[in-house]
């Protein structure tokens, strides 16, 4: 069994922001020389998500207003308990939770094994500065 590990660093210059990696995990899978296994995507950040959706702008803007919904930004320390150890970010820490940590995505005859429309996304809810994303091949 082959094993190859790959992290990527994004930077996105907002606080909250949606970007396609599918051509990066893609870059990873084929350096991995993996034929069939499985491909972990992982956010190494507790207020950045990793998810597979379609790429499409005005599904994007609904996954914004959602968020903010569910879990808006709000930098004082009345509305989240979390802020009040001096952060500014316990609506990052939510959505977090509601966008997921990672995604595993079959890799068959050496390619991502995707339905239709499917892409990787990574999800920045407390950005402006670097973080990183796990990519882990497993497989034959």
């Amino acid at each position: 069994m082959k094993s190859h590990t790959t992290y990527l660093t994004f930077r996105i210059p907002s606080r909250f922001g949606f970007l396609n990696i599918t051509p990066d995990v893609e870059a990873a899978v084929r350096a991995s020389g993996v034929q069939e296994g499985l491909c972990l995507v992982n956010a190494m950040h507790i207020t950045a998500s990793v998810f597979i959706n379609d790429d499409e702008p005005g599904l994007h803007e609904d996954f914004r207003r959602y968020l903010e919904a569910q879990a808006p930004f709000d930098a004082s320390p009345a509305r989240y308990q979390h802020n009040r150890t001096g952060e500014d970010n316990g609506d990052a820490h939510l959505k977090r939770q509601l966008f997921g940590r990672e995604v595993v995505v079959a890799v068959t005859a050496g390619k991502l094994d995707f339905g239709p429309w499917e892409q990787v996304f990574y999800g920045e809810f407390d950005g402006r500065r670097p973080k990183r994303v796990l990519v882990k091949i497993i497989g034959e």
